[in-house]
């Protein structure tokens, strides 16, 4: 390639769309354009760097090492581009996706109206990942911008390409069926505990976190995680599969309530969801100035990053929240 040369931003983003899906189909609806265009702005790609990017085969497409050594290289490329546009035409910003969770859980919601409060020029709209690992891989390729979870419980690789603000200490809470003999009690010291098999998310590859938090709370008390179970979307399949199994089911105190169960929170010690807002690493949008100045609002309003005395915490959560912000 001429050392004067310069690549089209569009065989860049042709190519990180290939990469990332491995499925021209795929890729082409994604950046809404024709396969057969998509592939030429790809050859065009190839030829301008002299290099082949893809292994094409009737069954698959993979990277070659030139196109793995190109990815990050083009990633960052497009992420400037993408800063570029949004810093000089704010009145023009597309729409910022947040994830939030759950409809039910009042942290990501709550945070989300106040910045619709702050921007209401900007489209900030919601989404339900459910799961920080689940989302966190959507932010890195672009398809999410903002969600909140437990930073801590994500791969280090997955923590290098994103930010994060710490937004709450949430006391996590115990959901029993009504007719368990724990659920008469106000609350649950976790010795209560003690000999259940307790379900949180065991199997499930997008809560990884919270399994993770769950492994690190249980171990010494006695308590076994309960086994996988099939990934039930819905209140009502949820309630349906816990009235089946029985296990009682590890959550925060403001998981929704569901027909047939109580919740209770859980003491001695108290346990705590660390909650981080997070974001793809060099995002620039109004839409997510708009998140972080509600978090820096609410969560000093309400009291969400004080922590009980008898408060329980991983230390590598305690120290990625202190190092957040």
């Amino acid at each position: 390639m001429p050392a004067a040369a310069v690549i089209d931003p569009r065989l860049l983003r042709a190519f990180v769309a290939v990469a990332e899906e491995l499925h021209f189909t795929r890729a082409a609806a994604r950046l809404y354009v024709a396969q057969q265009a998509l592939s030429r702005d790809v050859r065009r790609l190839e030829r301008e760097l002299g290099a082949e990017l893809f292994v094409r085969t009737t069954r698959q497409v993979t990277l070659t090492p030139d196109g793995e050594r190109l990815l990050p290289h083009a990633r960052r490329v497009l992420a400037a581009q993408d800063e570029l546009l949004a810093a000089f035409a704010p009145g023009q910003a597309r729409p910022l996706l947040v994830d939030v969770n759950s409809s039910g859980l009042v942290t990501g919601r709550r945070v989300l109206h106040r910045a619709r409060e702050i921007a209401p020029d900007c489209e900030l709209m919601a989404r339900y990942e459910s799961g920080l690992t689940g989302a966190a891989a959507e932010l890195l390729a672009g398809r999410l911008d903002a969600s909140f979870g437990r930073f801590a419980g994500l791969d280090a690789a997955l923590r290098a390409g994103l930010a994060q603000q710490p937004v709450r200490y949430e006391p996590m809470a115990v959901v029993l069926p009504e007719d368990h003999p724990l659920a008469a009690l106000p609350e649950v010291p976790l010795s209560a505990l003690a000999g259940e098999a307790v379900y949180a998310g065991a199997g499930n590859p997008r809560t990884r976190e919270w399994t993770d938090l769950a492994q690190r709370l249980f171990e010494g008390r006695g308590i076994r995680p309960a086994p996988p179970l099939p990934l039930a979307v819905g209140d009502e399949e949820f309630s349906r599969i816990m009235a089946k199994t029985r296990h009682p089911v590890l959550a925060v105190m403001d998981f929704p309530a569901l027909p047939g169960t109580v919740r209770r929170p859980l003491v001695d010690p108290v346990p705590l969801s660390p909650v981080s807002l997070v974001w793809r690493k060099g995002l620039v949008h109004p839409g997510l100035a708009a998140l972080r100045r509600a978090v820096a609002e609410i969560a000093p309003a309400e009291g969400w990053l004080l922590r009980p005395a008898d408060g329980w915490l991983p230390a590598m959560d305690a120290e990625v929240m202190r190092a957040g912000g």
